[in-house]
């Protein structure tokens, strides 16, 4: 997925500990008991690989914490995370007590939209933890694509053409989560009309090792794309102007021809998706 910039990155969320005293709005470092800190359940990731999770803990008994987590308080002495759970998981692997935390007061939404930035900020999401994090946003907080896109930095196309994996089949979701198909992969299976065509494609996809282009070209030559009448892609008078709605609503764009004009026909494969599109038309 592309990405600009987001925001002023991490040092915005989490500054040095040196900057924290010039900050009103964060609270100083402090030592907070490990078993008294709990998962952030809206935290994004959802792999926490062993071997990386062994390595920072050797790490953390030779040369200590550089970057403390974040918190909020929940009550009765209980902190949850917002931020930092792999650093919080290899502290208590390595045996500490305590932890260097930020406490911050805020709501849930600013939970989830913060545990989601850093994770993006370090590359540590695969696309499916992306769609599942930005698919409960809207459904749990009720934010459209263009606020998502605005919270976490980048073009609402991007967040639509995430969130559609949700809609894949759950077998081709877990292929996508362990890097067995691409996210270019992904966009060109869900074009396909079935669930049952999706999986079928996505296996062939997996087992030949093919690349997005031969899938495009596997998908085209299929029975079910000749009788739906799809040719060789070729390029047509409007494939120019396809291709810059289609970036700008995020979605798939055909604009036919007919004998005195034609229609432009716009795709959506989700009710939120339709409203992040209807949202960017009329604004």
């Amino acid at each position: 997925m592309e990405k600009k910039a987001l925001g002023r990155g991490l040092d915005a969320l989490l500054p040095p500990i040196k900057k924290l005293a010039s900050m009103p709005e964060l609270q100083d470092v402090q030592h907070l008991r490990v078993d008294a800190i709990v998962p952030n359940r809206y935290q994004p990731r959802q792999a926490f690989p062993l071997q990386g999770l062994e390595e920072l803990s050797a790490s953390l008994k030779q040369s200590g914490l550089l970057q403390p987590i974040l918190v909020r308080r929940k009550g009765d002495g209980i902190y949850e995370l917002i931020s930092g759970e792999r650093r919080w998981r290899a502290a208590k692997e390595a045996g500490l007590e305590t932890i260097q935390s930020v406490i911050r007061n805020c709501g849930d939404e600013e939970s989830v939209i913060l545990a989601l930035v850093e994770n993006l900020q370090r590359a540590d999401l695969n696309p499916m933890e992306m769609a599942r994090a930005y698919h409960r946003m809207m459904n749990e907080f009720g934010l459209t694509q263009d606020i998502i896109a605005q919270r976490v930095g980048c073009e609402r196309s991007s967040i639509a053409n995430v969130v559609r994996l949700i809609n894949l089949p759950s077998e081709i979701q877990q292929l996508i989560e362990t890097n067995q198909l691409s996210m270019g992969h992904a966009k060109v299976i869900l074009g396909l009309p079935s669930q049952n065509e999706q999986l079928r494609v996505a296996q062939l996809v997996v087992s030949k090792v093919l690349s997005v282009r031969e899938t495009e070209k596997l998908i085209e030559s299929s029975p079910v794309a000749k009788k739906r009448g799809i040719k060789e892609l070729r390029r047509t008078p409007w494939s120019d102007v396809e291709e810059r709605l289609q970036k700008r609503l995020g979605t798939k764009v055909i604009i036919q021809k007919g004998r005195r004009g034609g229609k432009i026909v716009i795709h959506y494969f989700s009710a939120p998706e339709l409203d992040g599109i209807l949202e960017t038309l009329l604004n």
